[in-house]
């Protein structure tokens, strides 16, 4: 089985779901866009340049897609998967009343409830530093925490390594290690970076990065380049300066090492 088709069978709970509110796990399918995912309606996607062919040629799933007939909320809908994991589209859903959306790279799982927790969004009001700071208290490296989206709803990749650089933390400190502070600061840098991002582009701004993707920092020392993640769990590309990052040391003299 494909790790994507296990995520869409397994149901996923939050802990800020209210059980009455829900009608059953797997109720409800919930969609992670990232930065590049997108939804159409009633449309597929076309192109908008010639390939490296030079060809006009429309965005099409590798392989066929495979239907397969769900009932939600009384309403009926059939849902098209496709049995590859880079195919694009990722799902088609078609309705009764000849309607169909299409979604492109993304993730999906199913869940109990279709809220979000305000309290877990980092550019929300309601956002709980409270409780995203005991999260990154824990004795993970900060670089899985950041990503942890039930305490950092939004946080993505980008914010997590121009974070990371901002607060001159390296990623595989591990929470444990570091002073309040520390941690204050690096919240409060992935809240500002956050929010700058927003602002410059609801006004058509480019945004400015120091180290993603990278092969120097500001201060034009090498960058390093590393795939980090838990294990079993999703890794992501992280860029970080060891000069203005350097590793924490324990009260062992040890460097702080990335748990598993």
């Amino acid at each position: 089985m494909h790790p994507w088709e296990k995520e869409l069978q397994e149901p996923q709970h939050s802990g800020s779901e209210a059980p009455e509110a829900a009608e059953g796990p797997g109720n409800w399918l919930r969609f992670h866009f990232g930065l590049f995912g997108s939804i159409r309606a009633n449309e597929f996607s076309r192109a908008n340049k010639a390939n490296k062919r030079g060809d006009w040629k429309d965005p099409a799933p590798r392989r066929l897609l495979q239907p397969e007939q769900i009932i939600t909320n009384g309403s009926r809908m059939f849902l098209m998967r496709d049995l590859t994991f880079s195919a694009i589209p990722r799902l088609v859903l078609y309705f009764e009343n000849g309607g169909f959306l299409v979604f492109y790279n993304c993730r999906m799982h199913w869940c109990s409830s279709p809220r979000a927790d305000p309290a877990s969004d980092i550019l929300s009001v309601e956002f709980h530093r409270g409780q995203a700071l005991d999260a990154l208290r824990t004795p993970n490296p900060v670089c899985y925490t950041l990503l942890d989206q039930r305490y950092f709803s939004g946080l993505g990749n980008i914010i997590k390594n121009e974070t990371l650089y901002l607060a001159k933390i390296h990623p595989l400190t591990q929470g444990t290690f570091l002073a309040l502070l520390d941690l204050e600061r690096l919240l409060d840098c992935a809240i500002q970076f956050s929010s700058d991002w927003l602002h410059d582009k609801l006004h058509g701004r480019k945004l400015r990065l120091q180290i993603y993707q990278k092969e120097q920092c500001p201060l034009g020392h090498a960058v390093m380049k590393e795939t980090l993640g838990p294990s079993g769990g999703w890794k992501r590309l992280t860029w970080w300066c060891p000069q203005c990052q350097p590793a924490v040391l324990s009260d062992h003299g040890d460097p702080s090492p990335g748990t598993e």
